[in-house]
């Protein structure tokens, strides 16, 4: 959902930087030929990825949930030189769009797919990254975040995507299911968190951006 209408969404994308060819592709056959396309970054979300990845420069990145490698793909563009991005999914049927783009892509190199349950996939990493993103199952949410907020360097930064849930976070809590409580629960517990500093924007379906201080 966004929460703009859609002239404005056309005026944010006319005024923004233009999405790459090879997004807009992705973007495409996405829509074309995957179940669920919403779930894609898209433009103007994508473009905000790659900024924040641009000015934090990492050097590791942590995405949970890659779906069609739309946001992989405009995090990978602030990777250091010799930075990596690892990135998981649990669905082995959507490995082959995945590889198609990241082939024709300048960061097939940098990209370190991880098939299989997230929570047991992270528990198996040693390493700490500079940006962690967190767009898969709403209702892990809480524990995806417990367990980067320890794999986190210095100013890390967390990116969680869908935070404002078709404005869902904010009906009759007599109406809410187990996502939208684990949502409402999960914005709670990053504002509350001493270690971090978060701010909510209302860019598509909401993002928010916790930095550990």
């Amino acid at each position: 959902m966004d929460f703009i209408s859609e002239k404005l969404s056309e005026y944010l994308s006319s005024n923004s930087e233009e999405e790459p060819e090879i997004l807009r592709k992705l973007n495409l056959e996405t829509h074309q030929k995957i179940l669920q396309p919403r779930m894609l970054s898209g433009h103007i979300q994508g473009r905000f990825l790659s900024l924040i990845s641009k000015l934090k420069s990492p050097s590791n990145i942590l995405e949970i949930g890659t779906y069609t490698g739309y946001g992989t793909l405009c995090l990978a563009e602030g990777l250091k030189d010799d930075g990596k991005i690892y990135t998981i999914d649990k669905n082995e049927e959507l490995i082959s769009i995945q590889n198609k783009f990241f082939e024709e892509s300048d960061y097939r190199n940098k990209i370190i797919q991880i098939t299989g349950d997230a929570i047991e996939c992270i528990k198996k990493l040693k390493i700490n990254f500079d940006i962690v993103f967190i767009d898969a199952d709403k209702e892990n949410y809480i524990e995806y975040f417990n367990l980067v907020s320890n794999k986190l360097n210095s100013n890390g930064i967390i990116i969680s995507d869908n935070v404002l849930w078709s404005g869902k976070v904010i009906e009759n809590e007599d109406n809410h299911d187990l996502e939208t409580n684990t949502l409402i629960n999960f914005n709670k517990k990053l504002n509350q968190d001493q270690r971090f500093k978060t701010i909510i924007l209302p860019i598509r379906d909401g993002i928010s951006i916790s930095r550990l201080i």
